[in-house]
């Protein structure tokens, strides 16, 4: 016997959870826009490599905010007859996407900045690319501040990689006005260049971090260690509980799926043991919302399979 219940993040309706995504990837596109046509400009205005760096970083942001827009309308629809446990994973391949855009970047700035540094040039009207990067921090925070409320209230993957990226861009805004004012203003030549190869690294790394937690939803691992225990401790405490076993966990998108076994006095009729199964899903579902729970009860003293809890 199975007894599957399906609860959703903060009990937000499946819709509510879906708009609100969009909303914070349609937030981002907007903000990525606004910021590529000012950084044109100071790009063109300061000849600076990390201008232009950010410009890049910019550019790519646009695309990467656009396929998360598609990734969380798509992970967001019900299962359908080719996906039964829905489209959630659209999500973790659109964080693999984005984490492809931003290492292109990087090799790019590094490339720019290596040529820079060797022709010793210096980027001109720095106070026009510390203006524009100011503007970017300060718009950028709006957007983070945003981004990370609306994860809260959906659990979304793919606005958190967007997010992740974003707070990596205030690092980048910064840098771009130490850079500027170093080499633009106080003349210490070679600031820029040695900045912009800062700048590549810095997102090389960040794009190690998106993908790993991305192939991790795709590889279906297994929940961290500390919430496995404290699932498995609120389903043990039902008192007509004799054991749980063949425990296992998975995420896809911001939707957790939990299956397991569970010994039950043997003499126990059907309609008993289902009586039990919901209690105690009734249980989870209060400290695990937007969780999907399957149990299969076992008769005390059946066989466990591999995976004792």
């Amino acid at each position: 016997m199975s007894l599957t219940h399906e609860h959703h993040h903060q009990h937000l309706p499946h819709k509510d959870r879906a708009g609100l995504a969009s909303r914070a990837a349609i937030a981002s596109v907007v903000m990525a826009s606004t910021l590529l046509g000012l950084k044109i400009w100071a790009s063109i205005s300061t000849g600076s490599v990390s201008v232009l760096g950010s410009l890049a970083d910019t550019a790519l942001d646009i695309i990467a905010s656009l396929v998360t827009l598609y990734s969380v309308r798509l992970a967001h629809e019900p299962s359908d007859e080719h996906h039964g446990f829905g489209h959630g994973k659209a999500e973790a391949l659109s964080a693999l996407f984005q984490t492809w855009l931003i290492a292109l970047s990087a090799i790019g700035i590094a490339w720019q900045a290596i040529t820079r540094l060797g022709s010793g040039a210096a980027p001109e009207h720095p106070t026009l690319g510390i203006a524009v990067s100011g503007f970017a921090i300060i718009a950028t925070l709006l957007l983070i501040w945003y981004q990370r409320r609306i994860v809260r209230q959906t659990g979304s993957i793919a606005i958190a990689a967007d997010s992740a990226h974003y707070s990596s861009d205030l690092l980048l805004n910064a840098s771009v006005i130490v850079a500027l004012v170093l080499d633009g203003v106080l003349g210490l030549r070679g600031a820029d260049p040695v900045f912009g190869i800062a700048i590549a690294l810095w997102l090389v790394w960040h794009a190690w971090a998106v993908a790993s937690h991305a192939i991790d939803q795709l590889m279906d691992r297994e929940w961290p260690e500390a919430k496995r225990k404290r699932f498995l401790e609120v389903a043990q405490s039902h008192p007509e509980l004799r054991g749980i076993h063949d425990f296992r966990t998975r995420s896809s998108g911001s939707r957790d799926f939990v299956q397991f076994h569970v010994w039950v006095d043997a003499e126990m009729t059907v309609a008993e043991a289902h009586r039990v199964m919901d209690e105690v899903e009734e249980q989870l579902m209060a400290e695990f919302p937007h969780t999907e729970v399957i149990i299969h009860p076992d008769p005390d003293g059946h066989p466990a399979e591999e995976r004792p809890a």
